[in-house]
C-alpha cells in the first residue's frame, strides 16, 4: 500500500494565506490522474507548522474524503510532543486516512531512549499504521538505525522516512529491521539509487509538480530497470536540487504556482521565492519537460528573456 512514488502534498494557500480547501481537491485529483502511489497530508512540505489544530484536521479531512479510497491517505500527525501528537493522531482517526506519518521530536532533541519511548507510546495509542520519519536536518536529532530497530518491532511501526540521504544508512535499516519494514526515501536526489538497493519508494517533493515522472521512475527502480530509471531521473535532477534552492516548501509552491496549479500562497515565517531564484527554479521545470518548448528553447539559449 506504502510503496513507489508518494508525493508529500503542498497545502494550498490564497494570497492572504487561507487554506486553499477546492484547490486541495483538485490536487488530489491531480494526483490520482498521474498515478501517485499514495498521499501524505500535512507534513513539513505541507506546512503543518504553520496550521492551527483546526485547519489541520480540516486539511486532512478535506483529502481523505476527496480521495475516497482511490489512492491511499497517510496523515503527517507528528510533533515535538508525545501526548499532542497521540492527540491529534486520535483527532483524524474517524477519517478515511490509512496510516500516519510522525517526524521525531524537534526543538527539545530527545534522546535515543526517549525517541524510541515516543514512538511506542503513539502506536500504542493508535489503531492505524505509523511510518517513522527522520530527518535531524529539520529536527536537530537523528534516529539511529539501532533505535529505528528497537521499535520496528512494535506491530502499528511499519517503516521509515529516512531523509538523511545517507544511502549508507540503508543496508544496516534492512538488516536490522527486516524485509518486510518499509523503508522510504525522503531525498528526492537520491531516492531513485535507494530504491535499487531495496528500498520500497520514496515520500517526494518533486512529485508535486512531476507526479506522472516520478511514479515511473519509481516503477523502473522497483522492478530493476536501472536504466530506465536512470533516464527519466536525468530530466527531474534539476529539480531534486532547486526545489530545494530555498526552504522547502518555498520554491515547490512557486513552481506549482507557475504552472497554474495552486495560488501562490505562503504563511510567515516563510516568504515568496526570490527574484534571484526564480529563474532557476523556471529552468529546472523546463529541463524536467513541465513548461513549454518555447520556454525550454530561451532557456537552453542563455537564460530568461
Amino acid at each position: 500500500m506504502f510503496s513507489g512514488s508518494s508525493v508529500a502534498l503542498v497545502t494550498p494557500m490564497t494570497a492572504d494565506g487561507a487554506v486553499d480547501f477546492p484547490c486541495l481537491e483538485r490536487l488530489v485529483d491531480f494526483h490520482v490522474e498521474a498515478g501517485t502511489d499514495f498521499l501524505v497530508i500535512a507534513g513539513t512540505t505541507g506546512e503543518s507548522a504553520t496550521l492551527t489544530r483546526a485547519e489541520h484536521i480540516e486539511v486532512i479531512r478535506v483529502a481523505a474524503e476527496r480521495a475516497a479510497g482511490r489512492i491511499p491517505v497517510v496523515a503527517g500527525t507528528g510533533s515535538n510532543s508525545t501526548a499532542q501528537t497521540i492527540d491529534l493522531s486520535r483527532a483524524v482517526a474517524g477519517l478515511p486516512i490509512d496510516g500516519y506519518l510522525v517526524v521525531t521530536p524537534y526543538y527539545n532533541k530527545p534522546t535515543q531512549e526517549g525517541l524510541c519511548r515516543h514512538y511506542l507510546a503513539i502506536a500504542d495509542a493508535v489503531d492505524r499504521p505509523v511510518i517513522l520519519y527522520n530527518v535531524p536536518g529539520r529536527t536537530g536529532v537523528d534516529m539511529r538505525p539501532e533505535t529505528v530497530a528497537r521499535v520496528a518491532d512494535h506491530p502499528g511501526i511499519i517503516g521509515i522516512k529516512e531523509a538523511t540521504g545517507d544511502l549508507g544508512r540503508l543496508a544496516p535499516l534492512r538488516a536490522a529491521c527486516g524485509d518486510d519494514f518499509l523503508l522510504l526515501s525522503g531525498d528526492d536526489a537520491t531516492c531513485r539509487e535507494f530504491i535499487l538497493q531495496g528500498g520500497q519508494g520514496v515520500i517526494s517533493v518533486t512529485a508535486n509538480v512531476a507526479p506522472a515522472q516520478m511514479a515511473d521512475m519509481c516503477e523502473a527502480a522497483l522492478e530493476g530497470n536501472a536504466a530506465l530509471a536512470a533516464e527519466i531521473d536525468a530530466r527531474l535532477a534539476d529539480l531534486h536540487r532547486d526545489l530545494f534552492i530555498e526552504s522547502n516548501p518555498i520554491p515547490v509552491k512557486w513552481a506549482l504556482h507557475r504552472l497554474g496549479l495552486i495560488p501562490g500562497g505562503l504563511r510567515l515565517p516563510l516568504t515568496p521565492l526570490s527574484a534571484a531564484a526564480c529563474p532557476v527554479v523556471e529552468a529546472a521545470l523546463a529541463r524536467a519537460g513541465l513548461l513549454e518548448p518555447a520556454l525550454g528553447t530561451r532557456l537552453s539559449a542563455g537564460g530568461l528573456r
